[in-house]
């Protein structure tokens, strides 16, 4: 069996449709971005475009979802795309005219999922792939997800269960999916009396991709996921959430910290612990409330490199939550820096060396061999940072500003504004 690390060996690098159309993207907005990405982005090696959720429901159309609407389904209790929003699934095509276009640019085609199988098909009692099992035949009926009606968990114990999630994801391989985001499948934060309940079906989902004849990385959400279970996490996966959904707020900002503080020590190819979305550029064109839709990111531009400056080099990996055909020169500055992009992708011993509820120093060593350090003020104001490299003459590389920096001592002194972050790659004189 294919070993399921080798489908990301290094942190996968997309875009998400979540941030900025919540629920009700469509076919053509999807392809927009993807469109985006080949023509600024694919040479950085950005490269998913992932569909996020209720692409099956119809009425879908903004962040807000609609309690036990209806949803698009096969015969076999599979969701299908909703052709009203995306036409060039009519005629059971499914998702595969679109995977084929995003292909064809270059680039890789992902959904989201929610685990189990479909309410309205266990209310119907609808048939699966497997002869004589219906869908209430394999539901766990009080399993449900505390946040979206959609689905019951799948009962791990039930004939017909495993064989549901296989037919599920050849489904998928046959339109070409490369990338699968399952939700309410990782956290302990929604059900604290149950911690990881769902341990069983990523195991059946795990077994479901390694049958499905195509290679697609397995992305776990929402966090936090719980610590004590990542070996599991481990084994079956290639991307779980540190967090509950990650925007762009201060507060959730200074907490990613303590949590990469946490888990830093189990990242490692194909197996990445994840800081969510980048709630970067244009948010929420879809959203109800006019004061917010098609808001930019209230991150300051501070914060907004602190961010990049921290998702790589804790080696998270990076899925862009704005409107990318609206990104300012800002914004794609941010996620074109090459260098800063190349710690993410091919650095090694990433750690924190000072944690500090005011300030944070991470470091690693990149590709060539060089050590990099990022210094992070997390104060509303500005603040002084001294540091010690403990050997010197050198000089320092600011991966942003493209400036060498030479120091006649071991010691730097910063001077940091508000909420601003410095990283370095040293060259030794």
């Amino acid at each position: 069996m294919k070993d399921k690390n080798s489908v990301a060996l290094t942190p996968p690098m997309g875009f998400n449709t979540w941030d900025c159309y919540g629920a009700g993207v469509n076919e053509a907005q999807l392809l927009a971005n993807a469109a985006y990405m080949r023509d600024n982005l694919k040479q950085y090696g950005w490269q998913y475009v992932v569909c996020d959720i209720q692409w099956y429901e119809p009425t879908a159309d903004s962040c807000n979802y609609h309690y036990f609407a209806d949803l698009c389904m096969d015969e076999y209790s599979r969701l299908i795309p909703a052709e009203n929003r995306f036409p060039s699934a009519a005629g059971g095509k499914g998702f595969g005219p679109i995977a084929e276009k995003i292909h064809a640019m270059g680039l890789k085609f992902g959904i989201h999922i929610l685990r189990g199988i479909p309410r309205q098909a266990v209310h119907r009692n609808t048939p699966t792939a497997t002869p004589g099992v219906t869908a209430r035949m394999i539901a766990q009926g009080y399993s449900v997800c505390p946040w979206n009606p959609d689905m019951y968990g799948v009962d791990h114990t039930a004939f017909g269960a495993q064989e549901y999630y296989d037919s599920l994801f050849r489904l998928y391989a046959g339109w070409g999916v490369d990338f699968v985001k399952v939700d309410d499948i990782a956290n302990t934060e929604f059900k604290p009396s149950e911690p990881y309940s769902a341990a069983k079906e990523i195991e059946m989902i795990r077994a479901a991709i390694d049958r499905c004849g195509r290679d697609m990385v397995l992305s776990l959400s929402p966090g936090p996921a719980p610590m004590e279970n990542a070996f599991h996490l481990k084994t079956n996966a290639n991307m779980w959430r540190m967090s509950g959904d990650f925007w762009d707020r201060s507060d959730a900002l200074d907490h990613m910290f303590r949590l990469c503080e946490k888990w830093y020590t189990h990242v490692s190819p194909g197996c990445w612990p994840d800081c969510d979305m980048l709630p970067l550029g244009i948010l929420q064109l879809n959203e109800p409330n006019p004061v917010y839709r098609a808001r930019k990111t209230r991150f300051t531009e501070n914060e907004q490199r602190t961010v990049m400056n921290l998702w790589c080099i804790f080696r998270s990996p990076l899925m862009f939550g704005g409107e990318m055909t609206l990104n300012d020169d800002f914004t794609l500055s941010l996620i074109t820096n090459r260098e800063l992009l190349e710690i993410d992708q091919h650095s090694t011993g990433n750690r924190p060396v000072i944690s500090e509820k005011d300030k944070a120093v991470w470091a690693c060593t990149d590709r060539e061999g060089n050590e990099v350090f990022a210094f992070f003020n997390l104060l509303h104001a500005p603040q002084e940072i001294v540091f010690d490299f403990e050997n010197g003459p050198l000089r320092l590389y600011d991966l942003w500003s493209k400036e060498e920096i030479p120091l006649d001592s071991p010691l730097l002194t910063l001077h940091l504004a508000a909420r601003e972050s410095r990283i370095f790659r040293i060259l030794h004189k």
